[in-house]
């Protein structure tokens, strides 16, 4: 019996992914002996809707400074949160006198330098040192520690208040979230606001996009558990924005209770999710059956592909890869190696099932007969770049939304 991370209800896991090593873990061969791992189990709080992991890695673990995620590799991206930080500018700043803006989780700066180049006072908090100081070169106020609620009351007495908060895939790998939720109650505005987007749970259960949960994923949230978490520390939902970003995110908006007119968009997302079943416990039971098809799927794929002599190659060594290979046991005896844009990933080996990682200069080199699409929430940019791959006949297999080749 384990205790919900938000309520402290009683819980219990109704679905474990197995023996599953740090996501982003990217290793050396010599490495290989000292390999950590955890089992991942998965629960639903059925008092306050809130989808997470069991237990998790320390911080320390995830997020230090040889973490291997950049955010500006991705030009969809770039594009992406400049438009985010545009309309946190046009809708939330045009009426306030010098408004400071707080991000946590910055990265390398991909979101902040919009503010910066726009003269608004603005602070990073990047735990991973590493890309905080990509971010650093720019610029970019930046600050290398996890945020909490001691740390908001530093920020207070350095620059005072925030008029808004705001992060992008960041708020799902902070397991205390009701220090979180305090922090930035205190550290907004009277009338501030925070805005966050993260993969969205009426999502991962309609498309069985199991590859969203991962170490650093605690949570994955809907309306309901963001206004179950948030709403016990003075913050109310004022809107939700859905968004095609990492195969189906939602964007959502809190304000102080009562400070600002509470948008349409609420009551009919929350009335969905009732309909999608995202509060009842049947509806997760179903999606365990749904991710053991998939594994058998797609294993049975890559068998019979590998039987008939032709070779795959994943694409894009991504941390949602990681549950991937692990849950189905898929080694290097059925993916020769994976390409990725990443250095940092380049020359080493996937995190517990060792596959090599190789950059897209070996992909292109001696191209296979098929391309396992890890990264698939950037498909459309993907396919833009390897036309020459599809036209020469290579085939990709996709396993979202469910197992097939294209």
């Amino acid at each position: 019996m384990y205790k919900c991370r938000i309520c402290l209800n009683n819980i219990n896991p109704f679905m474990s992914f197995g023996s599953q090593p740090i996501a982003n873990g990217f290793l050396k061969e010599h490495e290989f002996s000292e390999e950590y791992f955890f089992e991942m189990e998965t629960a639903f709080c059925e008092s306050c809707n809130t989808f997470q992991l069991v237990t998790q890695p320390s911080a320390e673990k995830m997020f230090h400074e040889n973490y291997a995620f950049f955010s500006s590799l991705s030009k969809n991206m770039r594009i992406h949160f400049k438009m985010f930080a545009e309309m946190v500018m046009e809708e939330y700043f045009i009426d306030r006198v010098d408004p400071f803006v707080v991000e946590l989780g910055s990265n390398d700066g991909i979101m902040l330098q919009n503010f910066m180049n726009n003269n608004f006072r603005h602070l990073g908090v990047e735990p991973s040192s590493n890309v905080g100081d990509v971010a650093r070169k720019k610029g970019i106020k930046t600050i290398s520690e996890f945020f909490s609620l001691d740390l908001a009351e530093k920020i207070i007495k350095e620059s005072g208040h925030a008029d808004a908060v705001i992060c992008a895939n960041v708020m799902c790998h902070i397991p205390d979230m009701n220090d979180i939720a305090q922090g930035i109650a205190k550290l907004l505005t009277a009338d501030g606001v925070l805005i966050f987007e993260e993969p969205y749970l009426g999502d991962m259960l309609a498309k069985t996009s199991y590859d969203q949960i991962y170490d650093e994923h605690v949570y994955i949230f809907s309306a309901h558990s963001v206004m179950n978490a948030f709403g016990r520390h003075g913050l109310e939902i004022i809107d939700l924005l859905h968004q095609e970003t990492h195969g189906g995110s939602m964007r959502y908006v809190l304000a102080p209770k009562g400070t600002h007119t509470i948008s349409p968009n609420v009551e009919i997302t929350l009335r969905d999710e009732k309909r999608q079943g995202l509060n009842s416990i049947e509806t997760f039971v179903k999606f365990k059956a749904n991710c053991e098809k998939s594994r058998s799927n797609l294993v049975g794929l890559l068998k019979d592909i590998k039987l008939q002599g032709k070779r795959v190659v994943g694409y894009g060594a991504t941390s949602k890869s990681t549950t991937v290979l692990n849950y189905c046991g898929i080694g290097p005896d059925l993916i020769d190696f994976i390409a990725d844009t990443t250095p940092i990933k380049q020359n080493k080996f996937t995190p517990g099932c060792h596959i090599p990682v190789k950059s897209h200069e070996d992909f292109h080199a001696n191209p296979p007969e098929y391309a396992l699409l890890f990264a698939w929430n950037h498909a459309t940019e993907i396919f833009e770049k390897e036309t020459q791959f599809s036209e020469n006949g290579g085939k990709w297999i996709y396993f979202v939304p469910s197992v097939e080749v294209k």
